[in-house]
């Protein structure tokens, strides 16, 4: 596990920046002005009814732990294979939303039976996501 060292090189600064970004991305991407009207047609629900579910902190505590995890895998990685720049830590991190992010939805909502529209904009929202995060983690090392 030689990669794990390289978290006591990695520059927290740039992982907090990408978190944030990643949380505004997913703030302004599912707003009902923006996605979030197809998104919740393509998933049969309302604005009402997610504003009805329950689970408080049960819902936004592992989606934060997720997206926190996330910007710091990314930048363990970039450190290690030496990424130095937006252009190369944003590439990375696109190719790895491409494979593992879009990949898993492509698998999952396909068995599932879900619509392709809820793939599609779950998947661009991963995309745009790590790839920004992967870029700001590359330009700040």
């Amino acid at each position: 596990m030689d990669w794990l060292s390289h978290i006591s090189q990695i520059n927290w600064f740039a992982v907090a920046l990408a978190f944030i970004s990643s949380m505004a991305i997913g703030f302004v991407w599912y707003m009902p002005a923006v996605l979030g009207k197809r998104w919740m047609a393509a998933i049969g629900k309302t604005e009402e009814d997610l504003k009805n579910i329950s689970g408080g902190a049960g819902i936004w505590v592992p989606m934060m732990v997720a997206a926190a995890l996330t910007a710091v895998l990314l930048a363990v990685l970039i450190s290690k294979l030496g990424l130095d720049n937006a252009a190369a830590g944003g590439g990375f991190a696109l190719v790895l939303a491409l494979v593992f992010r879009a990949g898993g939805h492509v698998i999952h909502n396909g068995f599932a039976g879900r619509p392709t529209a809820v793939t599609l904009i779950d998947s661009g929202h991963d995309l745009l996501a790590m790839t920004l995060a992967g870029a700001i983690i590359g330009a700040l090392s």
